[in-house]
């Protein structure tokens, strides 16, 4: 049996962080639902931009698109669209058979949108609309004006995504804004069953401390923040105020690995995938990341509940100097700047694309 059954017999879903129209129509992707248990995907800026770099599968709606007077970002959402449609259409029977817990696919609103509420709020309804498909997130981030924006569109209905989440901090942050949502839906007499993940990103953390910190603690600050976030999740689904909330009819917004491809070269190219196995998580893996973890993966375990050695392992962190606080701050303002150049990044490639597609007539 392939480790990646093994991890999905476990109880953890295992995203495909990647996404192109080749994928989807050359049968890849279905391909790797049945050879590696994938049971969902994600997908940002970064991962559409290298799709439609050197491709010609989308040569045809970029002509479609201009022809309609479209360009910019408005194209890219229909190229988007049209593949997440596609792929959540693909996940549909596993979101059916698993009564809507699993067979998620995901799409970003802009992040030049990060640290606008208003903003984010009325792109993430429309997004869903024209999407109208019951199995797509919309991705939010978890920036301090991000979480008003959880509440409000939980509250409006729309299952939601919460990515740059670094911390613990962050995650509950996230985690108290959906329950507000759930709990005005309840209020208003509206069904409390919006699904949503939070997403905790956990390689960018051990890339920030390389080299800054001593040998015996190299690659260990990621995982020992994600064991502290799982920590506080397991936590989080035994108190009282959730307990009322499912006792309402609501689901859990479950925990969500990001950020799971090794950075270090001198580390396991699995290491963030055996380190956090855990039941009713998500782990969404690179591609690369997914044939190393198929082909010599092994499982030793799973995370503990209450975050194993994850306290004694920070406060060495602490005292190398490493401020966890001040960092996840700066993971998250790196991290949606990040974002922010893809994206532009991305339009000038599909500007690109229009231009060529143009001259080719």
């Amino acid at each position: 049996m392939r480790a990646t059954q093994q991890l999905h017999d476990l109880g953890q879903s295992l995203w495909l962080d990647n996404i192109t129209r080749g994928m989807l129509t050359s049968g890849t992707m279905r391909r790797y639902i049945e050879e590696f248990s994938i049971t969902g995907l994600t997908s940002n800026p970064t991962i559409f931009d290298h799709a439609i770099k050197g491709s010609r599968d989308y040569d045809a709606a970029v002509r479609q698109g201009l022809a309609q007077g479209k360009s910019g970002e408005a194209l890219f959402f229909d190229l988007a669209l049209a593949d997440l449609t596609q792929a959540a259409d693909l996940f549909r029977p596993v979101h059916d058979r698993t009564v809507g817990v699993d067979g998620w696919v995901s799409l970003e609103v802009s992040p030049l949108l990060a640290y606008d509420t208003a903003s984010t709020v009325a792109e993430v309804r429309d997004l869903s609309a024209r999407a109208a498909r019951p199995n797509l997130f919309i991705k939010i981030p978890g920036t301090p004006e991000g979480v008003p924006a959880i509440e409000e569109t939980i509250f409006a209905g729309v299952p939601i995504n919460v990515t740059l989440l670094f911390s613990r901090e962050h995650y509950l942050a996230s985690a108290q804004a959906y329950m507000r949502g759930l709990e005005r839906r309840i209020a208003a007499g509206l069904p409390p069953n919006v699904p949503s993940v939070a997403s905790v990103f956990v390689s960018r953390w051990d890339k920030a401390v390389l080299g800054k910190v001593p040998e015996p603690l190299r690659d260990r600050l990621g995982i020992a923040v994600a064991k502290r976030a799982y920590a506080a999740y397991r936590r989080l689904l035994n108190s009282d105020r959730w307990l009322r909330l499912a006792n309402a009819g609501a689901r859990p917004q479950r925990l969500l690995w990001a950020s799971t491809g090794t950075k270090d070269p001198e580390a396991s190219d699995v290491l963030y995938i055996t380190a956090l196995a855990a039941p009713f998580t998500i782990n969404t893996i690179p591609e690369a990341t997914l044939f190393a973890f198929a082909e010599h993966g092994q499982l030793s375990g799973t995370l503990p509940v209450d975050g194993g050695d994850a306290e004694p392992v920070l406060r060495e962190f602490a005292a190398a100097g490493v401020d966890v606080g001040a960092l996840a701050a700066t993971l998250q303002r790196e991290g949606a700047a990040a974002f922010v150049q893809s994206w532009n990044d991305l339009l000038l490639r599909i500007g690109e694309k229009a231009r060529a597609v143009a001259q080719a007539g």
